[in-house]
């Protein structure tokens, strides 16, 4: 039994063999006859060959060899391209009628130099300028007699009494600076300067001092003003209360100029720099653009929507922007030089490659290999394959691209058959 399972595994694998053997064979004696039946036109030979002009793989025509070698696109070798045979037949170039162009619907366009747009556009909420901040403090232990601003966000501006204060431990630096003056010796004058020092440790300006040495009368009262035009942030201070020397009593943020806390994606990041100028728009003033620039990109990322926040600074022209208004931020940055841009519609995307189908002179057309950049408002920038001035095909080009693969493939498979089988191969 076991010899017999022997002899049949053995008869089976003698079959195999054969058909294999018969199926080479055949193919070998269908590519052979397969110029004649199909009218190919056999390779030039002896003198009217003459010298290739390059090799290239018939799969990838755009791309160009000075010797002959392996392809390093597919396992096969590069083929030769001779000048009798003419470049623009061997090129991957395809010829398309009028009329059928027409029926395809093909458009074309030129490819153009430029600066990419950076196309971002980041929404934010309009903030305070924190650097247009200033706190007004009391200058003493006192009482607050007079309140002139008595609510939050009320407007104020520079140089405005804001509340009056009596300070009680003024009056006695007061009355000793005073009394030093009338003094009559010789030394008199270390005694006045030194009771200036103490009503400057005391808490006075140099203004209030001006006032007591010019008047000759003790001043306990201070109006307190407004260093700064904008509105009270932060209100401290109420009529009859009791203060101490370094208390808070107003915070005054200025309006000249407002920030926007933009979101930009964590991804898009790294198309933003401070300096980079922005136009803001806001709901609240349609038609109103306001033009500023980045101030900074603050180097934190949130956990919850991956953005950083690009911090605009604005001019705030009238006051109009508010703190809280929703603001769309688009960043127009100029970065760079002039790169070569196409219509992004003109690429096909392989997913291993990008290729654009040049329109050449005569109705022909030629895919080539491109190198694409950024893409931005329906352009992209190609950084290799391409020359500014060149003509491209927008509409269209999947089916002249398809074309251009078929007719590389039957040049491939046409240039297999008349190679001579290599050495040593068994026939």
């Amino acid at each position: 039994m076991k010899n017999k399972k022997i002899a049949a595994l053995l008869i089976a694998i003698a079959v195999a063999a054969g058909g294999y053997a018969a199926y080479r064979y055949g193919l070998r004696q269908g590519m052979q006859a397969m110029p004649a039946e199909t009218g190919a036109t056999a390779a030039p030979s002896g003198a009217a060959a003459g010298k290739p002009l390059y090799w290239h793989d018939p799969m990838v025509p755009g791309q160009k060899f000075d010797k002959p070698g392996k392809s390093p696109f597919m396992d096969m070798e590069l083929v030769p391209v001779y000048a009798s045979a003419g470049a623009d037949n061997d090129d991957g170039a395809v010829a398309v009628r009028p009329g059928v162009q027409q029926n395809l619907g093909v458009r074309t366009a030129l490819v153009t130099t430029g600066r990419l747009p950076s196309g971002l556009v980041a929404v934010g909420s309009v903030a305070y300028n924190e650097r247009e901040v200033a706190l007004v403090q009391a200058r003493g232990n006192g009482f607050i007699e007079r309140l002139y601003v008595r609510a939050p966000l009320d407007p104020v501006r520079q140089g405005q009494p804001l509340a009056e204060l009596y300070v009680p431990d003024w009056i006695a630096t007061q009355e000793e600076y005073l009394a030093a003056r009338r003094m009559h010796g010789g030394d008199t004058a270390s005694l006045v300067d030194g009771a200036r020092q103490r009503m400057r440790l005391a808490g006075m300006s140099d203004a209030q001092i001006r006032l007591v040495e010019s008047s000759g009368k003790v001043h306990p009262r201070v109006t307190v003003s407004a260093p700064v035009s904008g509105v009270v942030a932060e209100l401290g201070a109420r009529e009859g209360m009791t203060v101490a020397s370094g208390a808070q009593l107003f915070r005054i943020n200025g309006l000249s100029t407002v920030w926007v806390n933009a979101e930009v994606p964590e991804n898009l990041a790294a198309k933003v720099r401070p300096g980079d100028a922005v136009e803001a728009r806001t709901p609240a003033l349609p038609g109103r653009v306001f033009k500023g620039k980045v101030g900074a990109v603050l180097p934190e990322v949130s956990a919850a929507t991956r953005t950083l926040k690009a911090r605009i600074e604005l001019t705030n022209t009238g006051g109009q922007l508010v703190p809280g208004m929703f603001a769309t931020i688009t960043f127009a940055s100029g970065r760079g030089a002039d790169t070569l841009l196409v219509p992004s519609e003109a690429l096909i995307q392989t997913g291993a490659r990008s290729v654009v189908i040049l329109a050449l002179d005569g109705g022909k057309f030629q895919p080539v290999d491109v190198e694409a950049g950024a893409e931005s408002d329906g352009m992209t920038e190609i950084r290799k394959g391409l020359a500014a001035g060149q003509k491209i095909v927008l509409s269209g080009q999947f089916l002249l691209d398809s074309e251009a693969s078929l007719k590389g493939t039957a040049t491939r498979m046409d240039d297999m058959r008349r190679s001579p089988a290599p050495a040593g191969a068994k026939k």
